[in-house]
This record gives C-alpha cells, structure tokens and sequence, in this order.
C-alpha cells in the first residue's frame, strides 16, 4: 500500500464527514439570520445538551432513539428560551447588539447547569448507526461506516430542509420574513411565531450536529460544543450568510482544510486555519463564497 495515499485520503474523509457537520450547523444559524439577522453563539450548548441527554437516558435502559427523541425535544424548547428570554428583548432596542452578550451568556448557563446536575467528566456516548470497528472499502481505501453515516445524515438533512424552504408553507413564510418582516406582518403572517419556529428549527439541527460529533468522538462533555458553533459560524461566513448550498460547500471545505493543516502541518493549528481563511473571506468577498451583497432599506 502507498501509506502517503492512505493517510491523506484518511484526511480528506475525515475532513469532509467533520466538514458536513459544521455544515449543519451553519444552515441553524442561517435560520435564526434569515429572520431576525441574529445568530445564537450558545449553540454550543444547546449540541451539548442534546448529546448528554441522549447519553444519559441511553445509559440507564431507555431506548436509543426514544433518548434522542428527549434530547431533541428539550433543545427544541430551550430555542424558544433563547428566542423569547435572550434575543426578542435585545432587539427591542434599535441597533442593539445585546443578542451577541444574551446568546453567549445563555449558552454558559448551560452548561453551569450541565455540569451542575452531571459532573465535569467526560461520559461515554452509545454507538448508534455503527460501531467505530464497522468499516467498508472504498476504491481500495478503508473507510469507517461512522465516518460515512455521519456524513450522510448530515448532508440528507441539509437537502431536506433545503427542499421544506423551497416546497412548504413555513418556507414560504420564513422567506417572507427574511425578505421584509413589516411587510409580512401587515399582510397578515404570524411573524413572532415564525421566528419562534426558526429558533425552534436552529436548535433542533445543533443537536443533531451535537449527536454526529459525540458519535464520533465516542464522549460527551459540559464544554462540548462552543469550538463547534464557532468553526459552523466560519463555514456560514465562508459558504454566504443565508446560503444552505453555501453552508456545506463552506463546512467541508473548512473541515477537509483543517485536517490537511492538522495532519500535514500541526494539530495547534487545525482550527487557527479556519478563521485564517474567514480573515481572507471577508476581505476579498464579504458576502461569501455564495452569498449577495446585502441591500439596506433607507
């Protein structure tokens, strides 16, 4: 075998399979931007959340997908906390920016409490799809049937959700809001409930990011999640604010550029990588890979 082959296309699986979840959760901060132009930096504990009940309720008999059907529950309630407690009344004021200090502060009470109820140590995350020995071979190269399940659940949601903006009512709806809130309202759309639903919306996919990643890493911690909103933030800036195609073309290209980094170069750089590409970004093409420059009204 040419062990330099292996190892880089080790690298690139990887990298695409972390890529795709970063992708995940830039398309929930697209929901939260696309309605009220706020993104909640807590996200990372809303991922957390979902991982450790899931971990939690599995290890003490509940069935597995009955204990991620809990755990997305609860983050699903807890983005209709972020939404009405943290950024509603921010927004209240004219050009405030309090959302940025409420959502970070509201992510960090979370995981207080988290660690509070359990324990700062690291707890073991079941196996789901497959089990870290499960592989397949692709073109001659191993490739781990967690790497790929991952990969493919990650980027099927992404299409799905793509297809509920395009085909649904509440897509039409959030379009609608994103386009011009005042107006909606005057035309009769439910326009705080819309908002709720895309808190409710953004939350849900962080925990199922939450739950990719702890799959693969195999634990779940308090301090799980806050290097994963940051790295899905620099993929939605890279792919375009409000792009779903942006956001995975952003997150796997940031993923398979950190893992090159990494292994190539060194692990202390894997992530610096990332914001030194959204430096970059933003000075040649603020509006993203995908993105429109934005228009104000006057």
């Amino acid at each position: 075998m040419n062990l330099p082959m292996d190892f880089l296309f080790s690298l690139l699986i990887a990298g695409a399979c972390v890529g795709s979840v970063y992708a995940l959760v830039a398309v929930g901060l697209n929901f939260t931007f696309w309605t009220t132009r706020t993104l909640n930096f807590g996200q990372g504990a809303v991922m957390m959340i979902c991982a450790i009940t899931t971990a939690i309720l599995a290890s003490r008999g509940w069935n597995l997908w009955a204990s991620l059907l809990v755990g997305i529950g609860i983050v699903a309630a807890i983005g209709v906390m972020v939404e009405r407690l943290a950024v509603r009344p921010a927004l209240k004021a004219a050009g405030s920016l309090g959302w940025v200090i409420s959502t970070l502060g509201f992510g960090i009470l979370l995981q207080g409490i988290a660690a509070r109820l359990f324990g700062s140590q690291a707890l073991a995350f079941p196996e789901m799809l497959f089990r870290a020995s499960d592989v397949m071979s692709v073109a001659g190269q191993p490739l781990s049937l967690q790497y790929a399940a991952v990969f493919a659940v990650s980027v099927m949601t992404i299409g799905l959700l793509e297809l509920l903006m395009r085909r649904t009512v509440f897509g039409s709806a959030v379009r609608a809001v994103a386009q011009d809130a005042e107006l909606g309202e005057v035309q009769g759309l439910p326009v705080k409930w819309i908002v709720t639903g895309s808190f409710i919306a953004s939350s849900v996919l962080a925990g199922i990011a939450g739950v990719l990643v702890a799959q693969i890493g195999g634990t779940i911690d308090p301090a799980f999640g806050f290097e994963l909103v940051l790295l899905g933030f620099v993929a939605a800036v890279v792919g375009g604010m409000g792009s779903s195609v942006g956001a995975l073309v952003g997150g796997i290209a940031v993923g398979i550029l950190s893992k090159l980094v990494g292994g190539y170069i060194s692990t202390a750089a894997e992530h610096g990588i990332a914001f030194a590409v959204l430096v970059l970004v933003l000075a040649l093409r603020p509006q993203g890979l995908f993105g429109r420059p934005e228009v104000t009204k006057a």
